[in-house]
């Protein structure tokens, strides 16, 4: 029997993230005009699209050592919570302000039109916890700049920050040139 080629290989891969990408439709006018919004919801419906933009997400970390798994709200925490369960980590969620019942750290972002803050609990990472971030999108970067900063605020280290989606056209990376950024499927154009 023969091994596999890189080609073949490649021509899988590239099968695999057709899927994935077609099982996110666009909402335009979603929230408000001029946005088109990503809807996940129907690839966190097919189990397969799911197990397979789970397993993408946590394949290139699973000898980096993750001892936390962060997720920002919302829909960061279904893809965090499953990365932290493959690779044995703890998962841990970044909420909106009021949304943690004890004593949180808050750190502010900008939006387009003024600021928003994320909070995190004082006690949910120790100094030196090695820390994945996990969100489902990466737009302008505000929002995984702000889980960044709480994290090392309390000591962690952030190894790194992995998204299903990227929207490159809105410069995300260019807020967490201090991390290296993984994403699986790299929107090029509005």
């Amino acid at each position: 029997m023969r091994s596999p080629t890189d080609k073949s290989i490649a021509r899988d891969a590239q099968v695999k993230l057709t899927k994935l990408r077609d099982l996110i439709i666009d909402v335009p006018g979603f929230p408000s005009a001029g946005i088109v919004f990503k809807d996940i919801t129907p690839l966190l419906a097919d189990p397969a699209g799911l197990s397979l933009a789970v397993e993408y997400l946590t394949q290139p970390f699973r000898s980096s050592k993750v001892d936390l798994v962060v997720g920002a709200e919302s829909r960061g925490f279904i893809f965090a919570a499953a990365v932290a369960r493959n690779l044995s980590a703890g998962f841990v969620p970044v909420r909106k302000p009021g949304k943690l019942p004890r004593e949180t750290r808050s750190e502010e972002y900008a939006l387009e039109y003024g600021v928003d803050r994320m909070e995190i609990h004082v006690d949910a990472i120790q100094p030196g916890h090695r820390v994945l971030l996990v969100d489902d999108l990466l737009a302008t970067g505000g929002t995984a700049a702000a889980c960044c900063r709480l994290v090392e605020s309390l000591g962690g280290e952030i190894i790194a920050c992995a998204f299903l989606v990227e929207l490159a056209f809105l410069n995300g990376r260019n807020s967490l040139t201090k991390y290296p950024v993984h994403s699986i499927l790299i929107v090029e154009e509005d």
